[in-house]
């Protein structure tokens, strides 16, 4: 049977730019899987794993301009966005080589033995290991970021495990070359290439998700997509962890403090956080619980002048382009939905930014309007119109989990008075980023940085951006009362590779 090949298609025209692969047989995903896992015991040095994450931010960059200029080829994303992408897939590949070098991830704990203890306490030694190979998901909007070079795979080669990459559909052209980098750096720092593989096709990711050599996933996107992996996972004869971000609305809720204070400056920032990038960023705020009256309708008014003067702009790809032209139609045919600024189509290639209104009422129970509590791709809001506090608590209670929620507040709701941290604590429970006074659009790759929340926004409590994210890719291992030759250098009581460590509860150095 011939392979079915893969094209390269240019967004902005729907038009096959060029034949960039061919979709992986399963004989081929499972010699991508198999040359991985040869590739673990490689990479158990840190001193060489840091260094070929080092080298293989520094192969991004050299390459910047291709690496750019592909990426805009098949995602319309644009040379800016795309190279300040390109910046932050660096950037995040540095910072994890920084963790590997700093050895705290490891969580060293010691325990010495104490016979006094009730019951006796025996010698106990902890540290973390890699899983093994894992399975990286590429998403669509973020062909840097979240793709082949991107967190997950940052965060999986920074535990200590190989990666298979299941190439996503609509940049493999900017696949190819970043996985032929990336090999490049790692055949540089003296490890085999096969520490990164990559697959093309939906039969691939299938295949990848059940083959038994795959210890864990790692997926950026859809709720239909991410939760049949997800189902995968779970049904294998040996089950694995799944770390999926399926999606998310990212409720605003505006106090009516904060709407009568600074009405046009919310309006404007909303504009700016929900046309960013077209709509297409897994952070953009999608529900905004605004004021009824005055205060209200002046930022809707801000919104809408903003918005008006924002440039039509391509999506991903055509089907994305059709899914939301229907989306928003389906949602403008409900009762009491109004558009001040009519989202929808632009062109025969581009959409159009706008945004919906709707009365919290609607919205209180169950019912045709829940369609409105699903998210919309692309550069579209709903703004609910809200009478009272009680009327958010009782939307927010009905919101699955997300990403991020945000409040905006008066100044003095921001010194302890009024609703500001009844809101707090209304939204709180619903997140794992909580803002205040800002927009969610933006994920920066700190240490404390959390991009996860309560499902479907992902799958588990743990983040897949900032320094916690190799937590998804190690377990723990304790050794009692095994003698001091015996034990991994990371354990010895000589401490040989001077890692931070905690001894009996006290944190060393």
């Amino acid at each position: 049977m011939p392979a079915t090949p893969v094209w390269s298609v240019d967004p902005r025209t729907g038009k096959q730019r060029e034949e960039v692969a061919a979709e992986a047989t399963p004989v081929e995903v499972d010699e991508a899987v198999r040359a991985a896992r040869a590739a673990l015991p490689a990479l158990a040095d840190r001193t060489v794993r840091a260094a070929f994450l080092r080298r293989a931010a520094d192969a991004l960059d050299g390459a910047g301009d291709r690496v750019v200029e592909a990426a805009d080829a098949e995602t319309a994303l644009g040379p800016g966005r795309l190279t300040g992408e390109l910046a932050r897939t660096t950037a995040q590949l540095r910072a994890m080589a920084d963790i590997v070098e700093e050895g705290a991830f490891l969580d060293v704990l010691i325990d010495h033995a104490d016979p006094s203890a009730t019951p006796p306490q025996p010698d106990l030694r902890r540290y973390k290991l890699p899983v093994g190979v894992v399975a990286v998901y590429s998403a669509s909007n973020f062909p840097l970021a979240f793709s082949v070079p991107g967190g997950d795979t940052a965060s999986a080669l920074a535990a200590g495990c190989p990666v298979v990459v299941k190439a996503h559909p609509d940049h493999p052209a900017t696949s190819e070359l970043c996985a032929a980098l990336l090999r490049r750096a790692a055949e540089e720092s003296g490890l085999p290439k096969g520490v990164v593989g990559l697959v093309h096709g939906f039969e691939a990711g299938l295949e990848l998700i059940r083959h038994p050599l795959v210890a864990a996933a790692g997926f950026t996107g859809s709720v239909r997509g991410g939760r049949a992996l997800f189902d995968e996972a779970a049904a294998r004869p040996v089950p694995i962890p799944f770390f999926g971000e399926l999606g998310s609305l990212n409720p605003v809720v505006v106090s009516q403090a904060a709407a009568a204070e600074r009405a046009e400056e919310i309006g404007t920032g909303l504009a700016g956080s929900m046309t960013l990038g077209v709509g297409q960023f897994c952070v953009k705020p999608g529900l905004v619980l605004a004021p009824a009256g005055d205060a209200g309708d002046a930022l809707v008014k801000s919104l809408t002048e903003a918005v008006s003067n924002s440039e039509a702009g391509v999506l991903l790809d055509h089907r994305m382009r059709d899914n939301f032209v229907a989306g928003v139609q389906e949602r403008l045919r409900l009762p009491d939905v109004d558009s001040p600024v009519t989202p929808g189509s632009g062109g025969e290639h581009t959409v159009s930014a706008g945004f919906l209104t709707v009365p919290a009422a609607r919205l209180t129970t169950e019912g045709l309007h829940d369609l409105l509590l699903e998210e919309c791709f692309g550069p579209v809001t709903v703004v609910v119109r809200y009478e009272d506090e009680a009327e958010v608590a009782a939307v927010l209670d009905r919101l699955p989990g997300n990403l991020t929620a945000t409040v905006q507040l008066a100044a003095a709701e921001c010194e302890g008075e009024g609703a500001g941290g009844r809101l707090l604590a209304l939204v709180t429970p619903l997140a794992g980023r909580v803002l205040v006074n800002g927009w969610p659009t933006g994920v920066s790759i700190a240490y404390a940085q959390n991009h996860g929340g309560p499902y479907p926004a992902t799958t588990s409590t743990t983040t897949s951006v900032g320094g916690t994210a190799i937590e998804r890719w190690l377990r723990p291992v304790a050794y009692q009362a095994t003698p001091d030759p015996l034990l991994p250098p990371e354990l010895q009581e000589a401490n040989p590779l001077g890692l931070p460590r905690r001894v009996d509860g006290r944190r060393l150095p």
